[in-house]
């Protein structure tokens, strides 16, 4: 447990993402599945995260639609700090509102952002990590920026370049300056990038204390602080009747490039924690346990049942009925109520495809 009293954790569950379609739909994205075993991948996140702070002070951004869902996953949160956005606006208004809920409960907070569903493997060294950065943000009045160790040369992922180090700050453990972002660059680049070693990728896992994030926002956004400026008073119910209006007025930008991009104060603190944000069944598939022929079989039913014969290395999830395969090899195979998707393995980014034809037919029932 972190022994700063002032730390909070604002995890964002709001987005409605369709990269593990059909099982992640707008009505229940990927956070809220069971994908590595018996819990949801929010509730493996708020397990993780309550080693650095206390439940009381986990503090969950969602949306409307995805509140009852979240306090149903999540019974340990203080039901308070269940913050309802009325709408989707991106990653920048929603952190700014989590850490001006923190401010409303502590003016010396100390925020540690986190996705909600992203998978990290090594919670030990994630801890350790995370405890340095919330020393540092609280020490040294900087954003905070935690830079994944790249593992290969992902091309769906931000990188984030380093410039000079600014101290040792624990074993093994050293902070950088920031020099610059790229967005998911291709392949060439990306392999260019890790034979640097200055480059790190962006899980947009930030800390910072409230009141350097006000700072931020000042400088480079305030509009928008001027536009959510009327919560930094306000306490419980005041403060989330404030919201729709705000959502209204504010703008839709990504915390990168309405803050992280332009703060002379951002440093980084590089995490090796087997991290990863899971964004297709492939992934997946790497991810999960195997049998002994290398298939992955995830069941959401006790009742379900998978079937095969001279098959291997695919992925199936099966949601109640038998799933029988015989000769395929390198497969997802993903069973829903309403949907039965079949794709090759090596294909599982081009899902995107089925949910572009799906719009362009107007079959929204299926997203």
């Amino acid at each position: 447990m972190s022994h700063n009293k002032h730390t909070f954790a604002v995890l964002l569950a709001g987005g409605g993402g369709t990269r593990l379609w059909p099982k992640s739909r707008e009505q229940t994205p990927k956070q809220f599945l069971k994908l590595f075993g018996n819990e949801t991948m929010l509730q493996y996140t708020a397990r993780r995260v309550a080693k650095l702070v206390p439940w009381e002070k986990i503090i969950v951004v969602t949306n409307t639609k995805y509140q009852k869902e979240v306090l149903q996953q999540l019974p340990k949160i203080l039901q308070s700090n269940i913050i309802a956005e009325p709408e989707k606006k991106d990653t920048a208004l929603a952190m700014l509102v989590g850490t001006l809920y923190a401010h409303s409960l502590d003016p010396e907070a100390v925020i540690i952002n986190s996705a909600s569903d992203h998978v990290v493997r090594n919670e030990t060294e994630f801890v350790r990590v995370m405890q340095a950065a919330v020393r540092v943000a609280e020490k040294n009045k900087s954003l905070v920026t935690v830079g994944i160790t790249p593992t290969y040369p992902a091309t769906g992922f931000g990188y984030i370049k380093i410039g000079s180090d600014i101290e040792k700050i624990d074993t093994g453990l050293t902070l950088f300056s920031v020099n610059s972002f790229t967005e998911k660059p291709n392949y060439p680049t990306a392999r260019a990038f890790i034979s640097t070693g200055k480059y790190f990728w962006n899980a947009n896992m930030y800390v910072w204390s409230a009141t350097t994030l006000l700072a931020a926002f000042e400088s480079h956004m305030p509009e928008m602080l001027a536009q959510t400026r009327a919560l930094i008073e306000a306490k419980g119910d005041a403060f989330i009747k404030l919201l729709p209006k705000i959502y209204t007025q504010s703008e839709s930008i990504s915390i990168d490039y309405a803050i992280s991009e332009k703060a002379k104060n951002l440093v980084l603190i590089p995490g090796d924690f087997g991290w990863n944000d899971v964004g297709d069944w492939k992934v997946v598939y790497e991810l999960e346990t195997k049998d002994s022929a290398g298939n992955v079989i995830i069941n959401e039913s006790n009742t379900s049942e998978v079937l095969t014969i001279d098959s291997s290395n695919n992925l199936i999830h099966s949601d109640g009925r038998l799933i029988a395969l015989m000769g395929v090899r390198d497969m997802v195979v993903i069973d829903t109520e309403e949907i039965l998707m079949i794709v090759p393995k090596g294909k599982s980014q081009d899902v995107k495809k089925i949910i572009e034809r799906l719009k362009k037919e107007e079959k929204t029932k299926y997203l």
